[in-house]
C-alpha cells in the first residue's frame, strides 16, 4: 500500500482522509486540536462544494442541519440597500456539524495522530510516501516545500464572528460597506444567526483578546445602521470569534517532489468572497478521485492542472474584494458609484458582482 500522510484534520484534512480509498493507501491523519470548533461559526456551501460533499456521501445530513439563504442585500453602513439579488443554491451551514460529519465519513482504517507538526524532518514517517500539506493559511509543509518566499503575508485586517441564538429580522440581513468597515447578517441553521465583521486592527496577530476586539467593534460600529448595533449588544466574547487575516502569495504549482498543498495552504485568501471553506472541499475531493483512479504522479499533475488556476483567481478576486469593501478614503466614491451603478442596472449591477 501506498503512504500517505495529511497534515491537518481541519476541512481539507478531514475530506481528503475520507475520500482517499483505504485498500489503496496507507493514510495517516496529523492534526494537533482533535475534536469540534470550541466556538460556533458557519460558511455558505456554495454548489460546488455541495457536489463534493455528495462524493463523501454527507450532503443529506448537510441539508438537513443548513439554513438556505434567501435575498442578501448589500447596503452602505446606515442599512441603505444597492441590490437585493437572490442568492439561490446556497446553504448556511455550522462548521461544527460540517466538520462533525467529516470527521464521522473518515474510514477506522486511517491512523490518527494527535500532534503539533512545527517542521518537516528529512527522514522517518513523515518523509515517507506523498505528505499532504492541508495545515492552513501558515502551513509547515509550505514553508519546508516552498521555501521563505511562500510564507504568508498578514493584512491590516481582523475578522471577527460569532452566532447568535435567535434570529434577527430578515429584513435585516445582507453586507453592510462602511467606510473601511464589513459588517455581515446571514441566517443560520437552527434558526440562529450569523454576523460577521472586518475593519483594520492592531490586535494580534497571536492571543487577540476577543473581549477587547468587540468593545473596538462597537465603537466602530456606533454610527451605523440599528441591525448592527442590535447584533453586537448582544455578542458575547464566549460566541465569538476574532483573529487576523492571513493570506498566501502567489503560487505557480500546488505540487512538490514528494509533497501536495491543499485548502488554505495552497491558496488561503481573504474571506470577502466566502469561498475558503468550499474551494478547500473542491481540492480535497477533487484529489482523492484522481488519487484512487491514477497513479500519484499522474494524479497530482491532473490535481494542480484542475484546481490551481481557477483558486490562485479566487484569491486575486477575493483581495480585490477586499479593497473595494473596505475602502477608506475612497469610500465617499465607491458608494456613489455603487449606488448610481445599482440604480441605472440593478440586475447588470448583480451579474457584475
Amino acid at each position: 500500500m501506498e503512504a500517505i500522510t495529511i497534515i491537518g484534520g481541519g476541512i481539507a484534512g478531514l475530506a481528503l482522509a475520507a475520500g482517499l480509498d483505504p485498500e489503496r493507501f496507507d493514510v495517516t491523519l496529523y492534526e494537533q486540536r482533535p475534536g469540534l470548533p470550541p466556538v460556533e461559526s458557519s460558511l455558505a456551501m456554495w454548489p460546488e462544494a455541495q457536489s463534493a460533499l455528495a462524493v463523501l456521501g454527507i450532503l443529506p445530513d448537510i441539508r438537513k442541519a443548513g439554513a438556505r439563504f434567501g435575498g442578501m442585500a448589500l447596503r452602505d453602513g446606515a442599512g441603505n440597500a444597492w441590490v437585493a439579488p437572490e442568492v439561490r443554491g446556497v446553504l448556511g451551514v455550522s462548521r461544527a456539524e460540517l466538520m462533525r460529519l467529516l470527521d464521522a465519513a473518515v474510514p477506522q482504517a486511517v491512523h490518527r495522530v494527535t500532534e503539533r507538526v512545527e517542521h518537516i524532518p528529512a527522514t522517518g514517517p513523515l518523509a515517507t510516501g506523498l505528505l499532504v500539506g492541508a495545515d492552513g493559511v501558515n502551513s509547515v509543509v509550505r514553508q519546508a516545500f516552498w521555501g521563505s518566499r511562500a510564507e504568508a503575508t498578514l493584512t491590516p485586517y481582523l475578522a471577527l464572528r460569532g452566532v447568535l441564538p435567535e434570529s434577527v429580522d430578515a429584513s435585516a440581513g445582507g453586507e453592510y460597506w462602511g467606510r473601511g468597515t464589513i459588517f455581515g447578517i446571514a441566517p443560520a441553521s437552527g434558526g440562529r444567526t450569523y454576523w460577521y465583521a472586518s475593519f483594520r486592527a492592531e490586535e494580534g496577530p497571536a492571543r487577540v483578546d476577543v473581549a477587547e476586539v468587540l468593545r473596538h467593534a462597537r465603537e466602530r460600529f456606533a454610527d451605523g445602521a440599528p441591525a448592527i448595533r442590535t447584533v453586537l449588544e448582544s455578542a458575547t466574547p464566549e460566541s465569538s470569534l476574532a483573529q487576523r487575516i492571513w493570506t498566501v502569495p502567489l503560487l505557480t504549482s500546488y505540487v512538490r517532489p514528494g509533497a501536495v498543498l491543499a485548502g488554505d495552504a495552497a491558496h488561503g485568501m481573504t474571506p470577502n468572497l466566502g469561498r475558503g471553506a468550499c474551494e478547500a472541499l473542491v481540492d480535497a475531493v477533487t484529489l482523492a478521485e484522481l488519487l484512487d483512479t491514477q497513479s500519484v504522479p499522474e494524479a497530482l499533475k491532473a490535481y494542480n492542472s484542475q484546481r490551481l488556476a481557477r483558486t490562485q483567481l479566487l484569491r486575486l478576486a477575493s483581495s480585490g474584494m477586499t479593497r473595494l469593501a473596505l475602502a477608506d478614503r475612497g469610500q465617499p466614491l465607491r458608494d456613489r458609484l455603487l449606488r448610481l451603478a445599482t440604480r441605472k442596472s440593478p440586475a447588470a449591477a448583480v451579474g457584475r458582482s
